[in-house]
């Protein structure tokens, strides 16, 4: 990592921040070098992509076509299309661009049918899944506010997404398909996605592939020699609970 902080309150995990909701991004740096979500971060000198010569040819070809993901979505339908980068957006906290397009990486992946050979007992294929995880979020946000998934305010998506990570979706599809499983699936779909992309590498001050430079310094605060140091050291979910953060 791009400098390392340790964390002694488990303040920092999503399901025990207070709300349960991330920090603002207006509280971390403008990203200077390279991209990241939304252009914030902790490493706003740091920028993966400017070690890709490094890389091996096969490797970087890999990292490199994860930044072309233009064209129209090839699984999910254009009627679905807000819904589920509305979801996306909500489940990844990313409300303006630059975006990781978590939308295109997932929709490839359903579309090319390249499942990750396990699933849950009595739940259907993933594409199948995503299908009806979409349709029953339409369904939900329609009985509780009167209009699809992807024109609630993101108070009222987070509310559906809180309900549905906890099994308590009911009605239409989700009496036949457990929510709390669906969200499972999606998310590790969405997670993977979003960890997979050099911008969230940049987010995190990931180094990115080891090979076959690999790494010299393998202790904590020991970053490598293009890697770049932590902006922000103090944990912002412990500033925000002291009420320290503008």
């Amino acid at each position: 990592m791009a400098g390392t902080q340790r964390y002694e309150h488990p303040g920092h995990l999503p399901n025990l921040r207070a709300g349960r909701r991330a920090p603002e991004p207006h509280t971390l740096p403008r990203q200077r070098r390279g991209i990241t979500p939304q252009m914030v971060g902790r490493y706003p000198d740091y920028d993966v992509l400017a070690n890709a010569d490094n890389w091996d040819e096969v490797t970087r070809e890999v990292v490199l076509q994860r930044l072309d993901r233009s064209g129209p979505l090839r699984f999910f339908s254009e009627d679905e299309e807000p819904t589920v980068r509305a979801f996306c957006d909500t489940v990844t906290a990313q409300d303006r661009d630059p975006r990781v397009p978590v939308v295109e990486m997932v929709d490839r992946k359903l579309a090319e049918r390249r499942f990750d050979g396990y699933r849950f007992e009595g739940m259907p294929d993933d594409d199948q899944t995503w299908r009806t995880v979409v349709k029953g979020l339409d369904e939900v946000a329609q009985r509780r506010y009167g209009r699809r998934f992807g024109d609630l305010d993101r108070d009222a998506r987070e509310a559906v997404c809180e309900h549905m990570s906890q099994g308590a979706l009911e009605g239409g599809v989700w009496d036949c398909m457990s929510s709390k499983r669906a969200w499972s699936v999606c998310t590790r779909a969405i997670v993977g996605a979003f960890y997979s992309h050099p911008w969230a590498w940049n987010e995190i001050g990931f180094g990115g592939p080891a090979y076959p430079l690999g790494y010299m310094r393998l202790g904590p605060g020991m970053p490598e020699p293009h890697e770049r140091p932590e902006a922000v050291h103090d944990d912002p979910v412990l500033e925000a609970e002291a009420g320290t953060v503008p």
